[in-house]
């Protein structure tokens, strides 16, 4: 079942009709109506939006990188993709926030390799559940280095936050940037500095926003 293609999720776990009462009992509590021509089916649009934006822990991302290529190199160099978009929900507050992340890899020598946009399905999918940044990150390097021969593996990832942009301390314009690196990215600082450049030099081409 891919979490992305706007459709609840046919699982156990998910009892729509329940939540929507659920649903319907707090917005009460809230004393924000729903009886009205415009609104009378809030409640149920609500909790479908939660299902769909939570799809990702119903599925098991690292699927994706089961299927390999054989490298077209003998001397491997990094592999990164660069500021894949996605929405999560912060687990604090189940309000959304966004961001772009790039992961790049290092393949060992000889090593077998996965298409690009793999990589921006494991973001993806990470994304799509109740979740903090710090570990979004941790989840993708962890998930490649088991998956795929590396030595080295990063994933730098930009967030704004709703639960701080738009409430609390009304940081309108402000950003969490995270990185989290292994192997090569860690150790290397000269690895770590061409990883670094390289998502720099995207951003000012105009691959970032």
């Amino acid at each position: 079942m891919p979490p992305f293609d706007g459709v609840v999720p046919d699982s156990p776990e998910v009892d729509i009709d329940l939540a929507a009462k659920h649903a319907e009992a707090m917005l009460t509590a809230l004393g924000l109506p729903y009886d009205s021509e415009h609104n009378d089916r809030t409640p149920r649009r609500f909790v479908r939006a939660l299902a769909e934006m939570t799809a990702g822990r119903l599925v098991d991302p690292g699927r994706h990188l089961e299927v390999t290529f054989p490298s077209v190199s003998d001397n491997p160099t990094m592999i990164l993709v660069v500021n894949v978009r996605f929405v999560s929900l912060c687990e604090h507050h189940l309000l959304p926030w966004v961001g772009r992340a790039s992961v790049a890899y290092l393949p060992a020598t000889g090593a077998r390799i996965v298409g690009l946009s793999k990589l921006a399905r494991l973001v993806k999918e990470f994304a799509a559940r109740p979740q903090v940044q710090e570990r979004l990150g941790e989840q993708v390097v962890t998930t490649i280095e088991r998956m795929l021969d590396t030595t080295g593996v990063a994933c730098l990832i930009r967030g704004a936050h709703s639960c701080m942009n738009l409430r609390g301390v009304e940081a309108e314009d402000a950003s969490m940037v995270s990185s989290h690196l292994l192997g090569r990215f860690r150790d290397d600082p000269a690895v770590r500095a061409e990883f670094i450049a390289a998502v720099g030099s995207a951003n000012s081409l105009g691959g970032g926003g």
